[in-house]
């Protein structure tokens, strides 16, 4: 088996897809082996609700990632999303183990398990733990305390929670499909992964993650995760709204959407009409092309209405001097970068995966930043299992004291500077 084939999977509402790639290159490249998509059925706003169509389009898009690889997929790291998804603060308090009170990677794990013992709904399940910074004795903001000594370390983390439903519906789903799961990774910490920098992360910035049916935000702020969530809305409403609007059915609403959808109503006159009878012969009555704009930008409104009201409830509302990085397939909307900025007060762009090599023709738009952060977040935990998920992973991981440490020191290197 060659431990540098990950293969990532990011079951979306509207896709899923799925991809095989060979980390063994140099300088971190990944080399895109296979990809494969499939319409996503059993899927709705980012849940399983029907395990057995949600398998059959996972065994599809796998297939067709193994059929271009040549690779056989038993495993792969998935993406997590959906309404439910939320974030709580967490303190984890411990006493220095050793005699002498240096700190060492066992006293790490262990105030990572004292910062889980949190109460939370009897639904949910704690999917990570992420370690903001430390804290030892009377010494603040801490990176890295191991070999330092102390007597009580301290560490305020981020725990992300997700329905336990939701995750026991997308393991059975993957069961099915003959699919291992290694790790589960949010969507937005994985889109965050693959496109934004250092320097966004450390100055500030909102990774803004426009999918089918959610719209999902991550937050960073002195190179750390602040703040995470996901809104129940995406660029699916605005091909249903059209449907509602023009009184068509949704599959010629999305091609309507495709073919003249835009986020810019100024250069549009008020009088222009289109023929849709070349998308469907059906639709024989013209239409106004500024009342379909009108239909997309309420819409847009709204998703971008409730990013600022999360950004404003975390006091970071125009004030994240990197701005906002856009993702997912909303975000190939025509002047969306425009319409983003005025709605923002931020600057905007576009996310995309970068430092690829192999079949890159087929990832490289910003639809592919969840599923390129999954393998990079693969590669960096060693392909092993993450040490920040929940359920117990922590205490169950590490065979060996050097090992320990090795995986340790990669976890705490994907959060803090």
């Amino acid at each position: 088996m060659n431990t540098n084939i990950i293969t990532s999977i990011d079951l979306g509402s509207s896709m899923v897809r799925c991809v095989v790639a060979d980390t063994s290159g140099e300088n971190e490249q990944i080399r895109i082996l296979g990809v494969g998509i499939a319409q996503s059925r059993g899927m709705r706003r980012g849940a399983v609700v029907d395990v057995n169509d949600a398998a059959d389009s996972i065994a599809e898009a796998v297939e067709k990632a193994e059929q271009m690889s040549g690779e056989n997929v038993k495993n792969a790291i998935v993406s997590i999303g959906g309404a439910g998804i939320s974030v709580t603060e967490s303190q984890g308090v411990i006493a220095i183990g050793r005699a002498d009170g240096e700190v060492n990677e066992d006293d790490m794990i262990r105030v990572i398990e004292a910062a889980q013992a949190v109460s939370i709904p009897t639904n949910n399940e704690i999917i990570h733990v992420i370690p903001r910074s430390f804290r030892l004795d009377d010494q603040r903001d801490i990176k890295e305390p191991v070999g330092l000594r102390g007597v009580r370390l301290e560490v305020d983390a981020v725990i992300v929670e997700a329905p336990s439903t939701h995750v026991k519906n997308l393991t059975s789903a993957m069961e099915r499909a003959d699919i291992t799961i290694t790790d589960f990774i949010i969507e937005p910490l994985a889109a965050a992964e693959a496109t934004l920098t250092k320097k966004q992360k450390e100055l500030g910035v909102v990774l803004i993650n426009l999918g089918a049916s959610t719209t999902s935000i991550a937050v960073y702020e002195e190179g750390e995760l602040f703040h995470t969530a996901v809104l129940p809305v995406g660029s699916d409403f605005i091909t249903h709204d059209i449907a509602i609007g023009l009184r068509t059915e949704v599959d010629i609403a999305e091609k309507i959407k495709f073919e003249y959808g835009s986020a810019n109503m100024k250069d549009v006159d008020k009088k222009d009409m289109i023929d849709l009878s070349h998308i469907d012969e059906s639709e024989t009555e013209p239409v106004y092309h500024y009342h379909i704009l009108e239909i997309i930008q309420a819409r847009l409104d709204e998703i971008f209405d409730l990013v600022v009201k999360e950004l404003e409830s975390i006091g970071k509302d125009q004030l994240l001097p990197a701005g906002a990085v856009l993702t997912g397939g909303g975000a190939h909307m025509p002047h969306i970068v425009e319409f983003a900025k005025d709605k923002l007060r931020l600057p905007v762009t576009i996310g995309q995966p970068a430092n690829l090599l192999g079949v890159v023709d087929h990832v490289d738009d910003s639809s592919y930043a969840t599923i390129i952060g999954l393998v990079l977040w693969a590669m960096e935990n060693d392909n092993s299992q993450s040490f920040i998920r929940g359920g117990g992973a922590i205490s169950s991981i590490g065979s060996g004291a050097k090992e320990m440490g090795e995986k340790v020191r990669n976890m705490f290197s994907r959060f803090l500077p």
